[in-house]
């Protein structure tokens, strides 16, 4: 009987211990999250990257955090993601809901990158933010836009590039976003391009025997983890 009541109490400890793991990893990552929405401005980090020069497009990008950022952008950025995305939107379960997109767009978590052409219009516009994941960090992209005259020169490509490495910098797990199945230019964007796999998170992995009942897929990328120095106290 002592011996039964032993493993109890074993097993009691890892429980418990586990759960303290666990707990000490998700404050970790909360830490990180929180740092990276503390950035005044995400583009310092990659300063390179604040310019696109390529196959004969020129655009400069910025980054605006929403509750700064200009109204007139904002309803720019709406209507371009009506114009590319609403047929889409009606032909899923979700429909196209205009109040909820500006709701989304405009919530204070929300990191807009913008690029603007040499005229100083905008051209394209990534909506992402930092956040949790369940229990990971993460950057996680809402949508990438562009204007069909800009289409097909890399730049959503060196967008997405952008993304990347501010997940680096900042120490994310992964890049993440969700994609409709219908929409077979971004799946074929992001899956063949740019190496995104199907994540653990999404329907396809966590109910495999309904697929009818889901039109989306989440993808991801992993972050290799920043190196960091060492040193030695004295």
């Amino acid at each position: 009987m002592l011996c039964v009541f032993q493993k109890r109490s074993l097993k009691g400890k890892e429980k418990k211990q586990k759960r303290k793991e666990e707990q000490v990893k998700l404050a970790a990552s909360q830490v990180l999250v929180d740092a990276a929405n503390a950035l005044e401005d995400p583009m310092s980090l990659v300063v390179p990257f604040k310019k696109y020069d390529r196959n004969g497009l020129t655009v400069l990008i910025d980054c605006h955090k929403m509750p700064e950022c200009a109204p007139d952008t904002v309803d720019w950025a709406l209507s371009l993601l009506s114009t590319n995305m609403k047929s889409l939107y009606e032909q899923s379960s979700w429909g196209w809901k205009e109040r909820e997109k500006r709701e989304e767009i405009t919530d204070d978590r929300v990191l807009l990158l913008v690029a603007r052409g040499e005229d100083q219009n905008p051209v394209g516009f990534v909506h992402f933010r930092f956040d949790m994941d369940f229990d990971d960090e993460v950057l996680y992209c809402y949508e990438i836009q562009l204007v069909e005259e800009v289409r097909r020169k890399g730049l959503g490509k060196f967008l997405i590039q952008i993304l990347e490495m501010l997940a680096y910098q900042t120490q994310m797990k992964k890049v993440m976003l969700t994609v409709f199945k219908h929409n077979k230019e971004a799946n074929s964007f992001f899956v063949n391009q740019l190496k995104y796999e199907i994540d653990e998170t999404s329907p396809s992995v966590y109910d495999p025997m309904n697929p009818e009942d889901y039109d989306y897929e989440i993808l991801s990328k992993p972050i290799k983890k920043k190196k960091t120095i060492a040193t030695k106290s004295e």
